[in-house]
């Protein structure tokens, strides 16, 4: 059975000791759930990615870090893969990636509110709501886990927002 990423910062973590046939599984029953593909996942990740680049706030950090936008975005395609489709093929660290970043909540909500317009605009329903759910859970756990490593006390907001079911 995949684990849900729910709990997890690393997407890695979905598809540990699952068999590639039971990941495949998963993978198609997501598709089949919610119509997302690889193809929707890698042209929101673009049109993503090209809003923040343009952001006034966002944008300066990522532009001061990422160096081959190309190979970036190839890996965030695979890590948005492994955490809607279960595919596993993103194995990076995410939090070591971030967690020396000097950003906060305005930061994280910045980027979810992006996300989620980008999103809804290119997304059907199904597509979309996991997409953000996911979004909201990673920049929580991002959030916590960064507040953490600086000693800081933080609770989650985005993941648990009323209404939201979540």
């Amino acid at each position: 059975m995949v684990r849900a990423v729910h709990e997890r910062v690393e997407p890695e973590m979905v598809n540990a000791g699952v068999p590639e046939a039971d990941r495949h599984g998963a993978t198609v029953g997501t598709e089949d759930r919610t119509g997302i593909t690889e193809d929707m996942i890698a042209t929101l990740v673009a049109a993503f990615y090209a809003r923040v680049r343009a952001d006034s706030v966002l944008a300066p950090i990522f532009e001061a870090k990422v160096r081959d936008w190309d190979f970036h975005l190839a890996k965030l395609c695979d890590f948005w893969s492994s955490v809607v489709l279960g595919s596993g093929r993103y194995h990076g660290q995410p939090m070591l990636a971030h967690i020396t970043l000097a950003i906060g909540t305005e930061h994280f909500d910045r980027w979810v509110r992006l996300f989620e317009d980008t999103v809804v605009g290119l997304c059907p329903p199904a597509a979309a709501a996991r997409f953000i759910d996911k979004a909201r859970r990673i920049a929580d756990s991002f959030e916590l886990g960064m507040g953490v490593a600086r000693g800081e006390i933080r609770t989650p907001t985005r993941s648990r927002r009323a209404g939201d079911g979540g």
